[in-house]
């Protein structure tokens, strides 16, 4: 595992999904160039399709959350190594994914100018994944029923 940057911080980021109860889950975790524990953050929402819709909207919504607390130096690591590709890619998509895809790179230009969105083996994620399998079981889990607008 690569060490943080001084002064920057990584985000953790993995999602689970769950057909039994409809839902998708997203967890995110932040820790400091030291490896310290900064923050945390798990997200439900709506079943809205598969991992290749999830993922994405996964990795918009830590983008907006880590935005809104003004968060400027972060790289961002997430297991889902087709979004990762996408996005660090020059391709433009109107698929549904590509306008997912779309918003995220707009967040990261406007609100992370120098940093990254990396892939990391879900060993390496470990943090992040054990939220996002533990969360299911937490009856305060927070739900959000709406995604990215692409229109």
């Amino acid at each position: 595992m690569e060490k943080t940057a001084v002064n920057w911080y990584k985000c953790n980021i993995d999602l689970s999904f769950s057909s039994s109860l409809k839902r998708e889950g997203s967890r995110m975790c932040i820790r400091n160039d030291g490896s310290e524990f900064v923050l945390a953050k798990t997200d439900w929402f709506a079943l809205m399709s598969d991992v290749d819709v999830g993922e994405p909207v996964g990795l918009h919504t830590t983008l907006q959350w880590v935005s809104d607390l003004r968060f400027g130096n972060v790289d961002f690591t997430l297991d889902f190594k087709r979004v990762v590709d996408h996005v660090n890619s020059d391709v433009d998509d109107s698929s549904e994914v590509g306008c997912i895809i779309s918003t995220c790179r707009r967040l990261l230009h406007n609100s992370f100018l120098n940093s990254h969105v990396e892939f990391n083996r879900r060993q390496v994620n470990e943090v992040a994944y054990e939220l996002a399998q533990a969360s299911p079981l937490n009856p305060n889990a927070h739900i959000i029923d709406d995604a990215p607008s692409c229109i």
